[in-house]
């Protein structure tokens, strides 16, 4: 069954359907209507995160759901899917795949994101997908025995590369020696820049914001218009 879920996945358009409890588009409700519109729109699968999002995706779309819970724990950086409880909640929601952080910061379940990736596989037997901010986080993910990666995490750990664009470089550089399919992920704004991360050998493309979070879609064209009036007035 893994391996038929991967096959759908791949060369394809994963769309993140989530919503924090600060956003107006927050609920599941919404994020089953967001989910059905991205598989209306083409979409081959999604990515979506707690429970009661995932629960309610898998009755409204027949897509892979690659399946996070984020929670904030204290003393910890890590919060996507940061714990074995964690990940069992995302699995008995019906996600088909488990997503988790996997970098070098310390985790919750002891050791770093490497580690809990083989706990995850012992424990469970699941299809994982590591996110990483880094190579060296990408292999030794994968040496873990993640069954994917995802850039994810690039640029939101301090010591990953800082920049307002997609991180092309840590794709590519990871197709070529990881050793596993790698998901092109995080701050990824334009359909030519999914097409691109494709050609650079990813195996599949994230995007959220872009798609799904309107009110960042908004401010970007409102500040075009703003910086065009601008111009006029100058």
């Amino acid at each position: 069954m893994a391996a038929v879920v991967w096959e759908r996945l791949r060369g394809q358009l994963i769309v993140s359907c989530q919503a924090l409890a600060d956003e107006p588009l927050y609920g599941a409700t919404i994020m089953a209507a967001m989910a059905r519109a991205a598989a209306q729109g083409g979409a081959g699968g999604i990515r979506a995160n707690g429970p009661a999002d995932i629960a309610a995706i898998r009755q409204a779309v027949d897509l892979p759901i690659i399946g996070l819970y984020k929670e904030n724990l204290a003393g910890y950086p890590v919060y996507i899917t940061p714990t074995l409880a964690h990940a069992r909640c995302v699995a008995e929601a019906g996600a088909d795949i488990i997503a988790v952080d996997a970098t070098a910061r310390p985790h919750p379940e002891g050791g770093d994101g490497a580690g809990f990736v083989a706990l995850l596989k012992r424990e469970l037997g699941m299809p994982v997908l590591a996110d990483i901010s880094t190579f060296d986080e990408g292999i030794a993910a994968a040496r873990a025995g993640a069954d994917a990666i995802s850039t994810t995490l690039s640029g939101y750990t301090p010591y990953s590369r800082q920049a307002e664009s997609w991180d092309a470089e840590l794709v590519r550089v990871l197709a070529e020696a990881a050793g596993a399919p790698v998901i092109a992920e995080g701050r990824i704004w334009e359909p030519a820049e999914a097409a691109h991360a494709l050609a650079l050998g990813a195996f599949a493309v994230v995007v959220g914001s872009a798609i799904t979070r309107p009110q960042l879609i908004t401010a970007r064209f409102a500040r075009a218009v703003r910086a065009a009036r601008q111009e006029q007035r100058a």
